[in-house]
């Protein structure tokens, strides 16, 4: 039995797009804000909160940081997180959550839980894919691109390799 080829759905233009999209889309939503945190999760979430802070710095005038969100899914019942970086100041300011693919929900979740006892203004999510398979209760408040698949199907999201950079269903 040979297994299917990926199918492509995003290429790398059609990423960088959606990506400014999203950067304008939290400009507009948090217009005369004096600054914003970027929290990426772990892996291809931390490289989109990259992307992103790049075409912030571009067309917005906020302080933008950046931290790195780090997840210990080896533990299914509450797996611990950390927050990594500069020293970000939390107080009164609009922290957006980021990560490639929001399936289930439970990564999110997890990842917002340290924001909860911090003095933020805000807290909101940017996602690139949003699978539509809630099991959490949590929704994107910036999404790249929806895509219903069935819960066989996996999507990869690679954008730390500039040879492969896209987003895959297999």
């Amino acid at each position: 039995m040979t297994t299917a080829q990926p199918t492509l759905i995003l290429n790398a233009e059609q990423i960088q797009q959606k990506i400014r999209r999203i950067a304008f889309q939290i400009y507009e939503n948090n217009f005369g804000e004096p600054a914003i945190i970027l929290a990426g999760i772990t892996g291809e979430g931390y490289v989109l909160a990259e992307s992103l802070a790049q075409e912030l710095r571009q067309i917005a005038p906020f302080r933008l940081d950046l931290v790195r969100l780090t997840i210990d899914k080896s533990q299914s019942a509450q797996p611990p997180v950390q927050v990594e970086g500069p020293d970000a100041d939390f107080a009164d300011k609009v922290v957006i959550v980021v990560d490639d693919v929001l399936y289930t929900g439970r990564t999110l979740a997890f990842s917002l839980q340290p924001f909860f006892t911090m003095p933020v203004r805000k807290l909101q999510v940017a996602v690139l894919i949003d699978r539509n398979h809630p099991r959490y209760p949590v929704a994107a408040d910036y999404k790249g691109y929806e895509l219903s698949t069935t819960l066989n199907e996996h999507v990869d999201v690679i954008l730390s390799d500039p040879d492969r950079t896209g987003v895959y269903l297999r």
